[in-house]
């Protein structure tokens, strides 16, 4: 798109949108605010007006990642299942916001939204987690999440490492392993 024809009304979505792209076809080392500037149709400047740096755009990047997720999880309730489901769901269909989420070296800890965002994400997390009918995830919540938050994001960097059989459909699979482990 040439600068004379870019109009998109809102730069930052489109910079975010194209990076979590470029992230999961490439990793977040092969991503740069240049790069994204050029294929936006705007000045190198341009994305500096909403992330100072790179890793302002990891961080946003994140922050829209556990957003998303925690809508994913919210949408998902009310059983632990359908969380956990979810979960695995949210990560094979956005492995580039999965990535960035979890490499702390490319974000801000600090910033407020990305905390904010990820607080909701573990809040629907344990939600879902309360609704396991197990003495034990009842007597000990935060081991419970703990190991739930284990068993689906264990599961899906497996998933997207391809480090597992990735032929069948992942959310059935994962959908047989929690059933396996937290239902009697």
């Amino acid at each position: 798109m040439s600068r004379g024809t870019y109009h998109h009304g809102d730069l930052k979505s489109v910079i975010l949108e194209q990076a979590a792209q470029l992230v999961a076809e490439r990793g977040a080392d092969g991503v740069s605010l240049r790069e994204l500037a050029r294929a936006a149709g705007v000045s190198h400047a341009a994305p500096a007006h909403h992330f100072v740096d790179r890793r302002g755009l990891f961080t946003a990047l994140a922050a829209q990642g556990w957003r998303l997720l925690a809508t994913a999880l919210a949408q998902a309730r009310p059983e632990f299942g359908d969380a956990a489901l979810a979960y695995v769901r949210f990560a094979v269909d956005h492995p580039g916001h999965y990535e960035v989420m979890f490499d702390r070296s490319l974000v801000n800890p600090e910033d407020a939204e990305l905390i904010a965002a990820q607080d909701a994400a573990g809040a629907e997390l344990a939600t879902g987690v309360g609704t396991l009918d197990d003495a034990r995830a009842t007597e000990d919540p935060q081991a419970a999440a703990l190991a739930a938050w284990s068993l689906v994001h264990g599961f899906a960097m497996l998933w997207l490492n391809e480090a597992i059989d990735t032929d069948s459909d992942p959310v059935a699979t994962a959908q047989r392993v929690a059933r396996m482990l937290f239902t009697k």
